[in-house]
């Protein structure tokens, strides 16, 4: 076989065959196809697509190059969340605490941000001593204890995957359906668990900006996870506006821990509720999902899922005095307002330039190589829809620099104030 036929075939057209999609990921790995050709093939895809099938033979194939996570060992339906990422986005921390107080196992291996998007394992390392990195058998053993861990990537999982991430990043194939779809679940059906629940962000902050778009790619990964013996389901939720009140990491983790106290943001409650919902009935201890949502409440009620939140905290060296004491965490030395230019009703409050913000003080990456400063970030103080009145602290910027030109033009550019606004739904599509 050769891989210029196969850049022929999908060029023309023409859905690429189970040995074909073997040939091209082998050829990945072992290094025996150039990135010339690799490319030309990501190229076709982008603008030619794939079938259902091709898409999942894809991911599989992608999934079998290189190590999967045995959590046989962990009695129970273990169930994950995957998100497609967006500003101050820090779900999965209260969202796993609480599904584990119901009794179901969380095995949840989370990654990195970049850019304007924060990363799950960045958050939980600005708790002094936490440790995302652990082996495979105390991730297992600790499933197995505590119901949760939070970890990064144990082994050579999807190393295809790797790859070819890279090459779509330089070739502007990123956006690309089958592409994004066979790269998130080839990871997640190799991290071993049996049930999925994944939000698909829409709007302006969001990698999708369409509903239409959000739509597709949330269908793709559900039809993939189902022809791949997962339980699967997508929310689709909004990102026109940051995610909760808080963005950057220090502040994320006292927003989660809040939510864990029952005193939240009442968007990111309801979301995480939503999704955590669906987990439970996926694992089998509720029969719908109202009767669910009413035991994690609970567990915010009866403090069972702050309980697991610090168990977890402890377990992986983290300083367990974060759950009372945020000050245990890298603190700020500026808390700079920024106030409303006039009277009105907020109408813009861009996401990912929010997000943008934040990086720039030093809370995210602009490269894989960055140093965090887990202190800086945004508080927001209002959200689109609210009425302001002119010199209103919209929000408050967390710096350790007392001059932020840059920041400061950045959010000048991002927030609009107009005369009426409609608030935007925050949940806008299930798909089961």
């Amino acid at each position: 076989m050769r891989m210029v036929d196969v850049i022929d075939a999908k060029r023309n057209g023409k859905t690429l065959t189970d040995d074909q999609l073997q040939f091209f990921v082998d050829g990945v790995v072992d290094g025996s196809i150039p990135d010339y050709q690799i490319s030309a093939l990501l190229m076709a895809i982008y603008f030619q697509g794939m079938t259902s099938e091709e898409q999942t033979s894809l991911t599989m194939k992608m999934m079998h190059s290189g190590e999967h996570l045995d959590l046989s060992k962990i009695p129970g339906i273990k169930v994950d969340k995957h998100s497609t990422g967006g500003v101050g986005d820090k779900v999965s921390l209260p969202l796993a605490a609480m599904v584990a107080a119901t009794g179901i196992p969380v095995p949840m291996i989370s990654g990195r941000g970049l850019g304007h998007t924060g990363g799950t394992l960045d958050k939980l390392e600005a708790i002094p001593g936490f440790k995302v990195e652990i082996s495979e058998q105390d991730f297992i053993n600790q499933v197995a204890k505590e119901k949760l861990a939070i970890v990064g990537a144990t082994g050579e999982v999807a190393p295809a995957d790797k790859k070819i991430y890279g090459l779509r990043d330089v070739t502007d194939t990123v956006d690309s359906i089958p592409l994004i779809a066979s790269s998130i679940m080839s990871k997640k059906i190799a991290s071993g668990t049996d049930a999925l629940v994944i939000d698909v962000k829409t709007g302006a902050g969001a990698f999708m900006k369409t509903l239409d778009q959000s739509r597709a790619l949330a269908n793709a990964l559900v039809g993939i996870g189902k022809k791949a013996g997962l339980q699967c389901m997508a929310v689709i939720s909004d990102m026109n506006q940051p995610l909760g009140n808080k963005v950057g990491n220090s502040l994320e983790i006292e927003e989660s821990i809040d939510v864990l106290k029952g005193k939240g943001p009442h968007d990111l409650t309801d979301l995480v509720l939503t999704l955590g919902s669906y987990m439970v009935v996926m694992g089998g201890k509720a029969k719908t999902p109202e009767e669910a949502r009413q035991l994690l409440e609970q567990t915010i009620a009866n403090g069972t899922a702050l309980d697991r939140f610090k168990a977890m905290v402890i377990a992986q060296g983290g300083d367990p005095r974060v759950i009372d004491d945020y000050t245990v965490m890298p603190q700020a030395k500026y808390h700079i307002p920024y106030r409303a230019k006039r009277d009105g009703v907020l109408s813009k409050l861009s996401a990912d330039e929010v997000g943008t913000a934040s990086m720039l003080l030093g809370g995210g990456r602009q490269q894989a190589s960055d140093q965090l400063d887990y202190s800086v970030g945004i508080e927001l103080h209002h959200k689109l829809g609210d009425e302001v009145k002119a010199g209103d602290t919209l929000l408050t910027i967390y710096s350790n620099q007392e001059e932020i030109p840059a920041v400061e033009k950045l959010l000048d550019e991002s927030i609009e104030i107009s005369d009426h606004y409609d608030k935007p739904e925050l949940i806008h599509e299930i798909i089961e």
